[in-house]
Protein backbone atom coordinates (compact mmCIF):
# COMPACT_ATOMS: atom_id res chain seq x y z
CA UNK A 1 0.00 0.00 0.00
CA UNK A 2 1.33 3.54 -0.51
CA UNK A 3 1.43 6.13 1.97
CA UNK A 4 0.01 9.23 1.37
CA UNK A 5 0.21 11.65 4.30
CA UNK A 6 -3.20 12.26 4.71
CA UNK A 7 -5.05 12.44 8.16
CA UNK A 8 -8.30 12.79 8.27
CA UNK A 9 -11.16 12.13 11.17
CA UNK A 10 -14.16 10.21 11.66
CA UNK A 11 -16.84 12.75 12.28
CA UNK A 12 -20.13 12.77 14.74
CA UNK A 13 -21.88 10.38 12.07
CA UNK A 14 -19.10 8.02 11.17
CA UNK A 15 -18.06 9.87 7.56
CA UNK A 16 -14.79 10.24 6.61
CA UNK A 17 -13.80 12.83 3.67
CA UNK A 18 -11.66 11.33 0.90
CA UNK A 19 -9.67 14.44 -0.14
CA UNK A 20 -10.17 15.73 -3.32
CA UNK A 21 -7.06 15.59 -4.92
CA UNK A 22 -7.14 11.79 -4.02
CA UNK A 23 -10.66 11.71 -5.61
CA UNK A 24 -9.35 12.79 -8.75
CA UNK A 25 -6.21 10.89 -9.25
CA UNK A 26 -8.45 7.84 -8.98
CA UNK A 27 -11.48 8.92 -10.73
CA UNK A 28 -14.29 8.61 -8.22
CA UNK A 29 -16.62 11.59 -9.24
CA UNK A 30 -19.66 12.59 -6.68
CA UNK A 31 -21.80 9.58 -6.55
CA UNK A 32 -19.75 6.82 -7.31
CA UNK A 33 -20.58 3.62 -5.45
CA UNK A 34 -17.90 1.96 -3.07
CA UNK A 35 -17.30 -1.42 -1.79
CA UNK A 36 -16.56 -1.51 2.05
CA UNK A 37 -14.30 -4.71 3.26
CA UNK A 38 -12.28 -5.51 6.60
CA UNK A 39 -8.97 -7.12 6.09
CA UNK A 40 -7.52 -7.54 9.22
CA UNK A 41 -7.23 -4.17 11.02
CA UNK A 42 -7.84 -2.27 7.96
CA UNK A 43 -11.12 -1.01 6.19
CA UNK A 44 -10.70 -1.39 2.66
CA UNK A 45 -12.54 0.69 -0.09
CA UNK A 46 -12.64 -0.01 -3.84
CA UNK A 47 -15.16 0.85 -6.32
CA UNK A 48 -18.49 -1.27 -6.80
CA UNK A 49 -18.38 -3.36 -9.86
CA UNK A 50 -21.65 -5.67 -9.83
CA UNK A 51 -20.36 -9.69 -10.52
CA UNK A 52 -22.00 -12.80 -10.38
CA UNK A 53 -23.65 -13.68 -6.80
CA UNK A 54 -21.96 -17.57 -7.37
CA UNK A 55 -18.39 -16.54 -8.50
CA UNK A 56 -17.91 -12.86 -9.01
CA UNK A 57 -17.11 -12.82 -12.48
CA UNK A 58 -17.82 -9.38 -13.95
CA UNK A 59 -18.14 -11.14 -17.63
CA UNK A 60 -20.84 -11.78 -19.62
CA UNK A 61 -23.17 -11.12 -16.41
CA UNK A 62 -27.07 -11.27 -16.50
CA UNK A 63 -29.89 -10.39 -14.12
CA UNK A 64 -31.89 -13.55 -13.65
CA UNK A 65 -34.56 -12.80 -10.34
CA UNK A 66 -32.96 -9.75 -9.62
CA UNK A 67 -29.62 -11.02 -8.95
CA UNK A 68 -26.47 -11.17 -11.37
CA UNK A 69 -25.58 -14.24 -12.48
CA UNK A 70 -22.65 -14.98 -15.13
CA UNK A 71 -23.48 -17.45 -17.79
CA UNK A 72 -21.04 -19.81 -17.00
CA UNK A 73 -22.74 -20.54 -13.65
CA UNK A 74 -25.59 -20.15 -15.37
CA UNK A 75 -24.71 -23.39 -17.44
CA UNK A 76 -23.41 -24.97 -14.34
CA UNK A 77 -26.03 -25.13 -12.72
CA UNK A 78 -28.33 -26.31 -15.54
CA UNK A 79 -25.94 -28.95 -16.07
CA UNK A 80 -26.63 -29.75 -12.36
CA UNK A 81 -30.53 -30.35 -12.57
CA UNK A 82 -29.76 -31.92 -15.96
CA UNK A 83 -31.19 -29.04 -18.70
CA UNK A 84 -28.75 -28.00 -21.01
CA UNK A 85 -28.64 -24.29 -21.15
Amino acid sequence: MKATGIVRKIDGLGRVVIPMEMRKTMDLPEGTALEIFVNGNQIVLRRYEPGCVFCGSMTDVKVIREKLICTSCVSEIAESRGVHA
